[in-house]
């Protein structure tokens, strides 16, 4: 089967966070990003929204995204700004 996507994406194991709500906060792994979204496993996909900011800390991304796909503990979402400007942006700004 195929894989018709946007931009490439590449696997990796790294911890990040579902953030919204006003501070509320579900860690969550992420297992493949790309410029233009992620896949990410939680421990229960309960009371995640549809809309939230993912944070990946350890690369200082903090970026909005929306779901797109939800599979048993996994979600797939779609990033509403490129991750590549995100980094340029907080890179201007240190």
């Amino acid at each position: 089967m195929d894989e018709h996507r946007i931009a490439p994406r590449r696997r990796l194991l790294k911890s990040g966070k579902i953030s919204f709500g006003g501070g509320a906060a579900i860690d969550c792994t992420v297992r493949n990003l790309s410029e233009t979204g992620a896949a990410l496993e939680v421990i229960s996909p309960v009371g995640i929204p549809e809309r939230f900011t993912l944070v990946i800390e350890a690369d200082d991304i903090h970026v909005p995204c929306h779901v797109v796909w939800r599979k048993e503990t996994r979600i797939g979402v779609h990033f509403e700004t490129s991750t590549r400007r995100r980094a340029r942006h907080a890179t201007a700004h240190d």
